[in-house]
C-alpha cells in the first residue's frame, strides 16, 4: 500500500532543469539558446503580449465611446423575492441583510429591485428602490422607507 509520505511522479513524469550558460559541451554554452544579437538575446528584451509587430495595436485601433463616472455611487442589489426567508412583520435594514448574506458590504448603499414575488409583510429601509419593487412590497402588505436619492 501507498502513502502519501511515499508517493513518487511515475517514471519519465519529471526532466532535469536546463542549466544554459555552462560552456561548450553542455550543448547550450556561449550564447545560451538565445541565439545572436536582437531583441530577443538581450537580458530585459522581451517583446508585449500586445505587441503587434509595428502595426497599430488593437486597443487604439477599436472606437471609444462613452466614460465611466469614477465618482458614482455603486449600489449593492436585492430582489424583491429574497426578502421572503424574513418572517412577516421584520423590520429590514442594512444590517440584516449583510447578516442573511444578502449583500457583501454597502458599496454606496443598498437599492430593491423589484424581481420575484412577495409573500411577507415587512417593512424595508433601503437607500434606493425601483418603482416596480415598492408596488410589489405595498401589495404584499408591507412598507418601503427610501433613506436618499431616486
Amino acid at each position: 500500500m501507498k502513502e502519501l509520505s511515499h508517493l513518487k511522479p511515475p517514471t519519465g513524469a519529471t526532466r532535469k532543469r536546463k542549466r544554459v550558460g555552462r560552456g561548450i559541451g553542455s550543448g547550450t554554452g556561449k550564447t545560451a539558446g538565445r541565439g545572436h544579437k536582437g531583441q530577443l538575446s538581450r537580458s530585459g528584451g522581451s517583446v508585449g503580449s500586445w505587441f503587434e509587430g509595428g502595426q497599430m495595436p488593437l486597443q487604439r485601433r477599436v472606437p471609444k465611446r462613452g466614460f465611466t463616472n469614477i465618482f458614482a455611487d455603486e449600489f449593492a442589489t436585492v430582489n424583491v423575492h429574497q426578502l421572503n426567508r424574513f418572517e412577516d412583520g421584520t423590520v429590514i435594514d442594512a444590517q440584516i441583510l449583510r447578516d442573511a448574506g444578502l449583500v457583501k458590504g454597502a458599496l454606496g448603499g443598498i437599492k430593491l429591485l423589484g424581481h420575484g414575488d412577495l409573500q411577507r409583510a415587512v417593512t424595508v429601509k433601503v437607500c434606493k428602490a425601483s418603482k416596480t419593487a415598492i408596488e410589489k412590497i405595498k401589495a404584499a402588505g408591507g412598507r418601503v422607507e427610501v433613506t436618499r436619492g431616486d
